[in-house]
C-alpha cells in the first residue's frame, strides 16, 4: 500500500525491533510522499560523490562515524550489491532546493547547488538525531521529498556588543541554524556597550572599546549593576575561523558595524570620532546614548571606510549591515560646525544629514562589490515619536539610495509596504514579533510561528522585494550563554519554519509535535531551552 502525504508534516510510525520510531522534520518539508519499507545503512554502504560534492560527502561520513562509529566508504561510482548514498547536482533546481529520494537500495540527494545537497543531508541528520537508540543497521524510511525555501533570507541575529559570548557558543548556534536550514547569521559586533572585533589599523577599538567597568543588570532603569567589569573581542584569526565554520554549513555571516549612532565604544577609544570631541568611557548603562560619529569630518569618514575595508577582507558576505538605528540628533543640532556643514550641503534636517552620509557609505560599499543594509530609520522616517528626545524630529526630504536592503524593525507596517513598493529589498524583523530578548509572554511560541514577513495587503507583484525575516537576540539582560539559549530555543525553530515552509502547509499543532523530538536533541547537547510547548 502507498500512502501519499502532500504539504503535511512527515509523521508516521515505523516498527524497529521492539519499538516504534516517530519521524518529524523542522522546518516542515513542502512536499512529501511516503512508501512502505526501509533503506538500511550498514558497513557495506557507500557514499557516491563527484569531486564537486566530495566535501558534503565527507560531512555525511563524519556525522555517521561520530554518531554510530561506522566508517562509510566514499567512491565516485555506484557499485552493485551495495547500498548507495548518492549526491547529485542538478541545474534544473533552484540553488537551495533539494530532492530526497529513499528507496530500499539507495538514497539519492539531488540539489540545485551544494547548498541544496547539504539541506537534504540536514533532513536525514535531523531524523537520525531524534532517535533515542543508537544501533546498527541504521534504518531510514522509503520516501520522496521535494523541497525548497519560501524565503531566501532566514536569519538569526546575535548581539555580542552588550555581552561577549565567545566562539564556542557561536559555533553551537551555527550548528543548530544549519540543522534548521537557516542561512544568515547576523552578527552585531559594535555598539555603545562594546567593540568586539579586532581592527588592525585602529587597535584602541579593542584595547579600550572592548571593556567596560561595570554593567547595568536586571532591566531598564533598575539602578543596579553587576559590580564586575566586562570585556572580550574576536581577533581577526578567530573571525576567519568562524566565517569558515559557517561557510561549511552554508551559512553566510553578515557583520553589523553601527553608524552613525550607537558609537560610544568607538568614541571612548578615539574621542575625535565623536561630534562633541570629548573623552568618554564605554557606557555602563544600556540604552540610547547621544554622541554620534561626526560625519562632517573627512578623518571620521576615512575611519569608517578603513574599518569597512578590514571587514570586507574578513567577511565575504555580499551584504554589510551598517545599523543606522536610534540616532540622537540633538548633538548635531547643537554643534555649530555640523549646522554649517548641513547648510553648505543644502540639508534641512539631521535626518537628511544621516541619509546624505548613509548614501555616501552605500556608494563606497557598492564600489567594493557589496551591498549595504540598515535598520529602517535609514529611510529618514521618525519611528520614535514616543521618545521625548525624538518626538519633534523632522523627517528627511532626501531619498535613500536604491541599492539598499532595508531591515524593518519598528514603525507602522505601511512603512515596510511603502519601501517594498518603491523597490527596496526588505528583511522584515518587526520587533513585536521577532525579538528574542522579549519574554515568552510578549512573544509566545505560537506568535513567533504565526509571523508572516509579507505585510498584509502588499500586492503580490511586490512580494519578491520581501527577502525574508530575521529573529534578533539582543543581549542587554542575558549575560550568560544559558540566558541567551533560553530566550532563543525553541522560538528559533518557529522562525526557521516561517522562513522555509509555505504558509498553506504550516500547522502549529503538528509543529509542536515535531518540536518535542527536537527538544530532546537540544537536551542531549546540553542546550538550555524554554519548555514552551
Amino acid at each position: 500500500m502507498k500512502i501519499k502525504v502532500v504539504l503535511l508534516i512527515l509523521t508516521f510510525w515505523l516498527p524497529t525491533m521492539a519499538q516504534q520510531t516517530e519521524f518529524h522534520i523542522i522546518p516542515k518539508p513542502n512536499q512529501i510522499e511516503i512508501f512502505n519499507g526501509f533503506f538500511e545503512i550498514h558497513k557495506n554502504t557507500q557514499i557516491v560523490a563527484s569531486e564537486a560534492t566530495l566535501e558534503t560527502a565527507k560531512q555525511f561520513q563524519s556525522f555517521i562515524f561520530n554518531r554510530y562509529h561506522l566508517k562509510l566508504a566514499i567512491g565516485n561510482t555506484q557499485q552493485k550489491n551495495k547500498n548507495n548514498i548518492v549526491l547529485k547536482l542538478a541545474n534544473n533546481l533552484a540553488k537551495e532546493a533539494y530532492q530526497l529520494s529513499i528507496t530500499k537500495n539507495q538514497i539519492l540527494i539531488t540539489g540545485g547547488s551544494l547548498t541544496g545537497i547539504f539541506y537534504g543531508f540536514q533532513t536525514i541528520q535531523q531524523f537520525l538525531l531524534q532517535q533515542q537508540t543508537i544501533e546498527l543497521p541504521i534504518k531510514l524510511p522509503v520516501l520522496k521529498i521535494e523541497d525548497a525555501p519560501k524565503f531566501g533570507w532566514r536569519a538569526y541575529m546575535l548581539d555580542e556588543s552588550r555581552y561577549f559570548h565567545g566562539k564556542d557558543f557561536v559555533k553551537l548556534i551555527l550548528d543548530e541554524m544549519a540543522l534548521l536550514k537557516m542561512n544568515i547569521f547576523h552578527w552585531h559586533l559594535t555598539d555603545d556597550a562594546g567593540w568586539r572585533i579586532e581592527i588592525k589599523k585602529y587597535p584602541k577599538l579593542t584595547e579600550i572599546g572592548a571593556t567596560r567597568t561595570d554593567s547595568e543588570i536586571e532591566t531598564w532603569g533598575s539602578g543596579k549593576t553587576s559590580g564586575k567589569a566586562h570585556s572580550g573581542y574576536y581577533t581577526q584569526e578567530e573571525i576567519k575561523e568562524i566565517v569558515a565554520y559557517a561557510a561549511a554549513k552554508h551559512i553566510t555571516i553578515v557583520p553589523e558595524f553601527e553608524m552613525p549612532g550607537h558609537s560610544s565604544a568607538a568614541i571612548a577609544a578615539y574621542p575625535w570620532l565623536g561630534t562633541l570631541g570629548k573623552k568618554i568611557e564605554v557606557p555602563v548603562k544600556f540604552g540610547r546614548h547621544y554622541d554620534n560619529y561626526d560625519v562632517t569630518k573627512p578623518k571620521v569618514q576615512q575611519f569608517i571606510k578603513d574599518v569597512l575595508n578590514e571587514l570586507f577582507e574578513l567577511f565575504p558576505s555580499e551584504v554589510i549591515h551598517i545599523g543606522g538605528d536610534e540616532v540622537g540628533y540633538k548633538v548635531w543640532e547643537e554643534a555649530e560646525h555640523v549646522q554649517k556643514y548641513m547648510k553648505e550641503k543644502g540639508l534641512k534636517t539631521p535626518a537628511d544629514l544621516q541619509i546624505y552620509f548613509t548614501n555616501n557609505i552605500s556608494k563606497f560599499i557598492e564600489s567594493k562589490g557589496r551591498r549595504m543594509m540598515g535598520w529602517n530609520e535609514i529611510m529618514g522616517k521618525n519611528i520614535h515619536k514616543g521618545f521625548e528626545e525624538k518626538k519633534h524630529d523632522k523627517e528627511a526630504e532626501t531619498s535613500l539610495a536604491q541599492n539598499v536592503v532595508v531591515h524593518f524593525w519598528k514603525g507602522n507596517l505601511e512603512l515596510a509596504t511603502e519601501a517594498a513598493e518603491k523597490g527596496y529589498g526588505i528583511v522584515n524583523s518587526l520587533h513585536s514579533n521577532t525579538y528574542l530578548d522579549y519574554s515568552y509572554k510578549s512573544i509566545s511560541l505560537q506568535k513567533a510561528y504565526n509571523f508572516n514577513p509579507i505585510p498584509e495587503g502588499l500586492e503580490e507583484k511586490y512580494h519578491k522585494n520581501i527577502y525574508g525575516l530575521g529573529c534578533q537576540m539582543w543581549s542587554e539582560w542575558t549575560p550568560t550563554n544559558n540566558d541567551v539559549a533560553y530566550q532563543t530555543f525553541p522560538r528559533i525553530a518557529a522562525f526557521a519554519e516561517v522562513g522555509w515552509t509555505n504558509t498553506t502547509a504550516k500547522n502549529f499543532e503538528t509543529f509542536k509535535q515535531a518540536l518535542k523530538l527536537l527538544q530532546q536533541h537540544w537536551k542531549n547537547k546540553g542546550i538550555n531551552y524554554a519548555n514552551k510547548l
